[in-house]
């Protein structure tokens, strides 16, 4: 059953479509919206989202072991980002979450918690941890970007703040060069194409499944495809769809993923292209021409995001 969040019932909330409904994706003024997200004035609700918790004193090891991310000695409270991998290196999960000093939690995308539970159930064996599906009664809320909280989903219409759209949240993410998971990826995808290494993925701890691919591509350098942030024509009224083909010189390198309006940067989109595209060379998507802007470099071996 889908959910609907209480605050559709505000004034000005249009409800947003596709793997966000549920939630809105504006209440009447995306780029004000903007600007208050920015100033600390403004919560997005992104109760769409799913989140799991997991219990017992082996939690952190156990996390650290199957993870990207070093979470081992993890103190009460730093929020961490980690990816589960596929045993050839592609991106299967991507969470974020912190541990209260009892339970880890984390949140993902919709509908995304069923198969990472059932995946993580399935490696405990003899290990003293719990994982547990809290989609039903927790929810995620954001502040900014990189400030984010869990809330109970009955204490919504309680959080103080005024109520900003997945969109105005999207546009800032897209400008910061955060991918999404399905949004700005695919089944293809390892960590090195999209600047996850060195945010999601700790290059100084033991081994998880993957790590091969990762290590590997990072000290070798040149990952097959990279990261790029798009500035479309705004002289075009529309924006080009998800998954849109990229083209250089007619030839298509490789497709787009988010795509938003910023309030300062007009329209905007996320994109992976084939590393060798040059990256002064001009894009065309859908006949909007945009012009790139690197978030992933395409020689330099240490593939963190290009920008702080």
């Amino acid at each position: 059953m889908r959910w609907s969040s209480p605050l559709l019932t505000t004034e000005g909330a249009v409800e947003a479509d596709g793997i966000d409904a549920g939630v809105a994706a504006h209440y009447g003024d995306p780029l004000r919206e903007q600007r208050e997200l920015l100033a600390g004035t403004g919560f997005v609700d992104l109760s769409q989202r799913d989140v799991i918790r997991v219990d017992g004193p082996d939690r952190l090891t156990w996390l650290h072991s199957l993870t990207t991310q070093h979470v081992e000695q993890l103190p009460p409270g730093r929020w961490v980002s980690m990816l589960v991998l596929s045993p050839q290196g592609h991106v299967e999960h991507a969470v974020s979450g912190y541990d209260d000093g009892t339970s880890f939690w984390a949140h993902l995308g919709p509908g995304e918690a069923p198969p990472l539970v059932a995946w993580l159930d399935s490696m405990r064996f003899m290990t003293r941890v719990d994982v547990h599906d809290m989609t039903e009664r927790w929810a995620v809320v954001a502040r900014t970007p990189e400030r984010v909280e869990l809330v109970e989903r009955t204490e919504l219409t309680n959080v103080d703040g005024r109520p900003c759209g997945v969109w105005a949240y999207e546009a800032l993410r897209i400008v910061r060069g955060e991918p999404r998971l399905g949004s700005d990826t695919d089944h293809r995808t390892i960590p090195n194409e999209v600047g996850w290494v060195g945010t999601a993925v700790h290059l100084d701890k033991g081994c998880y499944r993957g790590q091969e691919t990762v290590a590997r591509v990072h000290t070798l350098g040149r990952p097959p495809r990279r990261l790029v942030l798009l500035h479309l024509d705004g002289s075009v009224d529309r924006l080009p769809g998800h998954r849109a083909v990229v083209e250089a010189d007619g030839r298509a390198v490789g497709f787009v993923g988010s795509v938003g309006r910023h309030f300062e940067l007009g329209p905007v989109a996320l994109a992976l292209v084939k590393r060798g595209v040059d990256v002064d060379a001009p894009l065309v998507i859908d006949g909007i021409a945009a012009a790139q802007e690197v978030v992933v470099d395409p020689e330099v071996g240490l593939h963190v995001r290009s920008r702080p």
